[in-house]
């Protein structure tokens, strides 16, 4: 498995930490976490602002409308505070997000939002307390920036639906685990679990698959026992109407 060299030991723990894990990565491949170099703070939080609860589409629509009111596209939020409220609204931000985009661009200004360089010298769950105090900006939200902006290694996203479905799927759970539960099955990953979460994704999209396939698979059978059972009912119709026919000409 030709890995990240920021991952090699991470697999390596994984691997002899976990056999069902050790399976899935075997099938799914490298880890493919791969941090930026450069982390610009603000657009980044900006942007996951404007795409929550829209279509990846749509968003990318109005995140370049917006983009576009700036100075070489470079958002920056002493720029954004100076930008009349109609600007941005026509470039198709709610009024909720604006809200938030407009609290996240004052708390990185007054430095509630730690900058990419402060973040470094901080643990992850200082980090999510302060950034999560931005109008929008949840801890999940923070959590996704951890483990894909800043490449930290041992974020485990509770509340993350995909992580929860892939748990449940590789280790046979009858039901989606609450927090304690994933807690407890994260143990053996400590302190890799990012890339276990990663993991977990692949489990989630394989059973997404499977659910797909056998969907398909009843919908099919049901089809054909709709088509085998108008095909006797016509059969049928078909033979009493001769019935008929005969009894007609006897008599």
């Amino acid at each position: 498995m030709n890995s990240h060299p920021g991952w090699s030991e991470a697999e390596q723990h994984l691997t002899a930490s976990d056999a069902r894990l050790a399976e899935l990565m075997a099938q799914a491949g490298p880890c493919g976490i791969r941090p930026p170099k450069r982390f610009p703070v603000f657009p980044a939080l900006a942007s996951s602002i404007v795409y929550q609860q829209l279509a990846g589409s749509a968003a990318a629509a109005i995140l370049g409308r917006v983009q576009a009111l700036f100075p070489r596209r470079q958002m920056t939020p002493a720029r954004l505070l100076e930008l009349e409220e109609s600007a941005l609204r026509g470039a198709g931000l709610s009024a909720a997000k604006l809200t938030a985009l407009r609290d996240l661009a004052a708390k990185c200004l007054d430095g509630t939002v730690p900058t990419a360089a402060a973040m470094g010298r901080m643990d992850d769950e200082e980090i999510i307390e302060r950034v999560s105090q931005v109008r929008g900006i949840g801890r999940w939200t923070v959590e996704m920036m951890l483990i894909f902006d800043l490449g930290r290694p041992n974020v485990l996203p509770v509340d993350d639906y995909g992580v929860r479905k892939g748990m449940q799927r590789l280790y046979r759970m009858r039901e989606l685990p609450d927090k304690h539960r994933m807690r407890r099955q994260a143990r053996k990953w400590h302190p890799w679990c990012s890339v276990a979460s990663w993991y977990m994704w692949r489990a989630s999209e394989q059973a997404t698959a499977t659910e797909k396939q056998a969907a398909r698979k009843k919908s099919a059978k049901k089809k054909l026992a709709k088509k085998s059972s108008v095909k006797k009912a016509v059969t049928g119709k078909k033979a009493a109407a001769k019935k008929v026919k005969r009894n007609t000409r006897k008599a």
